[in-house]
């Protein structure tokens, strides 16, 4: 079973469905939905599969395709509690990968996507796909080093401490989901065109966690669907910068361009 939560104003206007990154969980999200249930949107979001306090072998799957039928499973509940509104998804790092691919495989499943430091471009270690299909091949639920490192996450240090004291933040993963992750980034690096729901990608350029080319040459390939938004300096968690709350404006006047909200 998924673990769900959402921020509710009174009368929503507009919807965002959030997706959370890798090793981490919806409940670092709580300011952000806050701030957007204050403005008058329905926010949703859940614990990926083995992540936060969802059931499953912690940070493991078997097929990165998993992640995307739960997604696409909760945007459909989500849409039948607020037919009338048209949902939005926004996904984070990992997250920003499983959107991407996501409406690459169901462009119906959302009105618009927007990917912030999405994970749309391997790390820059040689060799480090092929040994990590050796060790899945051998034993696929060896617990691996996720290796991220808190200070890159945010110029906020405090972001940095309460990452580390999280007790839902899992500091390793399993040889499949590593695999699984190789694979799926290698399969996004021929997606995109310009059909589909119209995309926002935001990325810091100080983004040392996940390259801010994959975003760069993702936003190319589909061409004049996809806006693409580069912020000096910032670091990977850019809803976590102290300028967060004008990331979110430019999010929300995005939206409202498009007329959905």
């Amino acid at each position: 079973m998924l673990f769900e939560r959402a921020w509710l104003p009174a009368a929503p206007a507009r919807l965002v469905v959030l997706v959370h990154g890798l090793a981490e969980h919806s409940g670092r999200y709580d300011a952000v939905g806050s701030w957007l249930a204050r403005r008058g949107w329905a926010v949703h979001a859940w614990d990926q599969r083995g992540h936060g306090r969802s059931q499953g072998a912690r940070t493991h799957v078997a097929r990165f395709d998993a992640f995307l039928d739960d997604a696409s499973a909760f945007l459909a509940r989500v849409h039948a509690r607020h037919p009338e509104l048209a949902r939005v998804v926004l996904g984070h790092s990992m997250g920003g990968l499983v959107v991407a691919s996501l409406l690459e495989r169901e462009p119906t499943a959302a009105a618009a996507g927007v990917l912030s430091a999405a994970a749309l471009a391997p790390p820059r270690v040689r060799g480090r796909a092929r040994l990590v299909g050796i060790v899945r091949h051998i034993a696929p639920r060896a617990r691996l080093p996720i290796g991220i490192d808190p200070l890159e996450l945010s110029r906020d240090p405090e972001v940095g401490r309460l990452y580390l004291e999280d007790p839902y933040v899992e500091p390793r993963m399993t040889a499949s989901l590593a695999a699984e992750l190789f694979r799926a980034l290698s399969r996004v690096q021929q997606a995109g065109g310009p059909s589909g729901p119209p995309l926002l990608l935001l990325h810091g350029t100080a983004d040392r966690i996940c390259p801010v080319a994959g975003s760069q040459a993702f936003a190319a390939r589909c061409g004049p669907r996809a806006t693409l938004r580069l912020y000096r300096d910032l670091r990977h968690e850019l809803l976590n910068e102290p300028e967060k709350e004008q990331i979110l404006e430019e999010v929300c006047s995005w939206v409202r361009q498009l007329g959905l909200g």
